[in-house]
């Protein structure tokens, strides 16, 4: 199976190459590196304003939020022309890929204008505040009060694990506004400005170093937000919550493709053994995009197959995670020098996907978590895709 496009959709594609032919910032100009998911230096902030204003930074989006109303073939290509060149999408991938994308689909005109356009313009960045201590991936055990007191919530609890907290102006923060409700009712979604006095933020160092800061510990102390930042209807958070983590499902195995494929360039097979799985690594590379390519497929006329898609999602994860690990075990000792490269250096990258074997095997495990766990992803594929019974 070879995947082709219309005359249409390679013509787009030529018309995004072109640009970054002539836009595409330099290495001199992007000195500055960013810190952390929310943290945007200042030449990259000029990069997404432009893309924003020429319609390239989504180009599925309308015109007015910084698309062109594209068609899910044309994104595929955009995506294509990006990830062959190690472009990195954005600095704040939450902000773009959730927060604007829950803004635009649930959010009021005001909010729109407000907060969805200046993250997309990266005039200001978001963070998602939604783990919790004992609530990881369950957001029906939420404990992070808000009670509504006259025209202002009161915003009391904790979230961990909230990458680029620390850099943000924003978080899009799921609280629980009705106690009595069952667990997966009575959550809300409220945007809370970080200068908001009463709410605090503590970064700490990750697993791959403890200077790699960029998870949180957010603590808010009667924060009181104006009910205008209630993003979509009151104890109506669970919808909003689905749909921040399903924007782009079509399209999210192509971030676990652009993993393998990374992996197939940086890394060289010695042994016998070594070339085994290396092939194995391109089998599942192959396997994954002839599957991604049968839903994009699909999507193109309209039919997008919702559960059949967390097996592009627990594929792309896992292969990209096993091959990570391997790697690392071949390496040896070298393999958990830090801080190390195992690519070259591209300025419009994020180092962390080149840094060393252990660093890289490291960040796999957030594709396995973020979205949906491996273990919900294969729930969602024996109930809904197999039609097993439920215990």
């Amino acid at each position: 199976m070879r995947l082709t496009f219309d005359d249409d959709v390679e013509a787009f594609r030529a018309e995004f190459a072109a640009f970054l032919a002539e836009h595409l910032p330099t290495e001199a100009e992007a000195t500055e590196r960013s810190r952390s998911t929310a943290h945007i230096p200042d030449w990259a902030r000029r990069w997404q304003r432009l893309l924003f204003d020429e319609g390239w930074l989504l180009p599925g989006n309308p015109p007015e939020f910084g698309g062109r109303s594209a068609t899910i073939l044309q994104q595929y290509v955009h995506l294509e022309e990006l990830s062959r060149r190690r472009i990195y999408h954005s600095f704040n991938p939450a902000g773009l890929g959730i927060i604007a994308a829950s803004l635009l689909s649930f959010g009021t005109e005001e909010q729109k204008r407000r907060w969805a356009v200046p993250i997309l313009r990266a005039e200001i960045t978001a963070a998602l505040g939604m783990s919790e201590p004992g609530a990881g991936s369950d957001l029906a055990s939420l404990r992070t009060r808000a009670v509504l007191d006259g025209d202002h919530f009161i915003v009391n609890g904790q979230k961990v694990w909230t990458s680029g907290a620390h850099d943000a102006d924003v978080l899009l923060t799921f609280v629980r506004t009705d106690p009595e409700a069952p667990k997966h009712k009575g959550i809300s979604a409220l945007l809370i400005p970080t200068d908001t006095p009463g709410l605090t933020r503590c970064p700490f160092g990750s697993l791959t170093a403890p200077e790699d800061k960029d998870f949180n510990e957010v603590f808010f102390e009667d924060v009181r937000v104006p009910v205008e930042n209630l993003v979509g209807p009151l104890n109506q958070g669970w919808r909003v919550a689905n749909g921040s983590l399903g924007h782009e499902r079509t399209l999210l195995w192509l971030s676990f493709a652009d993993r393998m494929d990374e992996l197939l360039r940086d890394y060289r097979p010695g042994t016998p053994l070594d070339r085994d799985w290396y092939a194995n690594l391109v089998m599942d590379r192959q396997a994954l995009g002839l599957l991604g390519s049968a839903a994009l497929a699909r999507a193109a006329r309209g039919d997008t197959d919702v559960p059949a898609l967390s097996v592009l999602k627990l594929l792309g994860s896992e292969a990209a995670q096993k091959a990570a690990e391997r790697a690392l075990e071949a390496a040896g000792p070298d393999g958990l020098a830090h801080p190390s490269t195992t690519a070259p250096y591209s300025h419009m990258h994020w180092e962390d996907f080149s840094g060393s074997w252990f660093q890289r095997y490291a960040r796999s495990f957030a594709g396995t978590i973020a979205g949906g766990t491996s273990e919900i992803q294969r729930t969602i594929i024996a109930e809904r895709v197999l039609g097993l019974p439920r215990r």
